[in-house]
């Protein structure tokens, strides 16, 4: 299993930026798809963007298309998710996860989520 850890949220005005950054420990770091979800108060859990294990194939929901961006370092085992424009629809509890193909439900490893508000 691997323990995940996210850091960078914080409160950010409607059209700014802001870097999520996501730490895993142990060796198999590589062979984990890596995600990021969100939930915002009073919402179910949602995908946001997933990367396979080389990096080289990326999964959106469309809500955040042209505006997020992830990233993985294998060197470094960290994930992270660039997000661009941020609107105050973009408000929730960010967590990063491991899973076994870019399919939502294959996410079994989960950070303690970091919170991010976008103020209008």
């Amino acid at each position: 299993q691997v323990q995940l850890v996210e850091s960078g949220g914080g409160l950010v005005q409607a059209g700014g930026s802001l870097r999520l950054s996501c730490a895993a420990s142990g060796r198999t770091f590589s062979s984990y798809v890596m995600g990021w979800f969100r939930q915002a108060p009073g919402k179910e859990r949602e995908f946001v963007a997933a990367i396979s294990q080389g990096g080289l194939v990326t999964k959106y929901v469309d809500s955040v298309k042209g505006r997020f961006s992830i990233s993985r370092d294998n060197a470094k085992n960290t994930v992270s998710l660039q997000m661009n424009s941020l609107k105050p629809e973009d408000t929730a509890v960010y967590y990063c996860a491991a899973g076994t193909a870019i399919v939502p439900s294959t996410f079994g490893s989960w950070g303690q989520g970091t919170q991010v508000t976008v103020a209008s």
